[in-house]
């Protein structure tokens, strides 16, 4: 099997696995090949990501991409990895300063993003949409105890923190992955952080269950494009490191899907016929599908966008 099916398959698929409901799917320490496989990279002056996973070696995956921001005041994180991780996050944001890290940003509830916070104690300033902070507390990482590491601010549709080159600019859309996903803009390294509204160049993995939706996910991009300006460096949910314009594509992609699901509907195909027939139209070359009914597949994304259509 090529080696870009393989990765398509696996993070299509492997991964959302280990996120469906968004709780943590792991207690256990981080194994050795895990911690080995964090890898660290520059993206911009003092912008790095700390990788999320190697997807075709489930054995290492660690959650979604981390991105180290390096300020005057301190390191920004946005997001942390699955639990457990958060020691392995610290070595390596060690390599890159002697700053403390004073602020953590999530850009959703799920566990591959939010399972870290704990390692960073209740000192260091967290800050969600205020959708995902009610995501996150359904989550059982964050009852009972451990509801101390709730994010301590939330916002409702745009924030900003620092200034300057230290800027650091937080929108949120509407619905897409969830209903609580933050864009993470650094305006003056033209990057931003979308994690997993464009977690890969597949189907969304829509999770409904904490508000998210194929139809929004479509216009929410749209309103990314129309609305986020100087942005040229898209660091993503799971993948390397991209650019805007394979943001707008991936916006394309989903519409593209969205009005080929609304078409199939109108055509009195029920999902699952629909599902069998759906195929990754030429122009978006090296897109996959999940197979898994559970996940980002057609049927499952097909299930929802149909519920929703009926609704409106």
């Amino acid at each position: 099997m090529r080696r870009g099916l393989v990765l398509g398959l696996l993070v299509a698929v492997g991964c959302l696995s280990l996120v469906a409901t968004g709780a943590q799917t792991t207690s256990s320490a981080p194994t050795a090949a895990q911690l080995a496989a964090l890898k660290t990279e520059k993206v911009k002056e003092n912008l790095y990501i700390i990788t999320g996973s190697d997807a075709e070696n489930q054995n290492t995956f660690s959650g979604g991409n981390t991105a180290v921001f390096i300020t005057d005041a301190g390191v920004v994180l946005v997001d942390t990895k699955l639990a457990g991780f958060g020691p392995g996050i610290m070595d390596r944001v060690k390599t890159l300063t002697k700053k403390p890290i004073v602020t953590i940003i999530n850009t959703h509830t799920h566990g591959d993003h939010t399972g870290g916070n704990e390692s960073f104690g209740t000192a260091v300033d967290t800050v969600v949409q205020e959708n995902t902070k009610a995501n996150m507390a359904k989550m059982d990482e964050f009852k009972g105890a451990k509801a101390k590491f709730l994010p301590k601010r939330t916002y409702k549709n745009t924030l900003t923190i620092g200034k300057g080159k230290d800027e650091v600019d937080l929108y949120y859309f509407g619905p897409a992955h969830t209903n609580g996903d933050t864009f993470v803009v650094f305006p003056a390294l033209r990057t931003m952080h979308v994690g997993d509204v464009f977690a890969w160049k597949a189907l969304p993995y829509t999770d409904a269950d904490n508000g998210g939706s194929p139809l929004q996910h479509a216009a929410t991009l749209a309103k990314v494009l129309a609305n986020v300006k100087n942005v040229d460096t898209i660091i993503n949910g799971h993948i390397p490191v991209s650019t805007w314009a394979d943001l707008k594509e991936y916006a394309d992609f989903s519409q593209d899907f969205v009005t080929w699901g609304q078409n199939q509907m109108k055509a009195g195909k029920t999902v699952a016929a629909a599902a069998k027939e759906y195929k990754v139209p030429a122009r978006f070359k090296g897109y996959k599908v999940s197979v898994d009914p559970r996940w980002g597949s057609p049927e499952a994304n097909l299930k929802i966008l149909y519920d929703e259509l009926k609704k409106k």
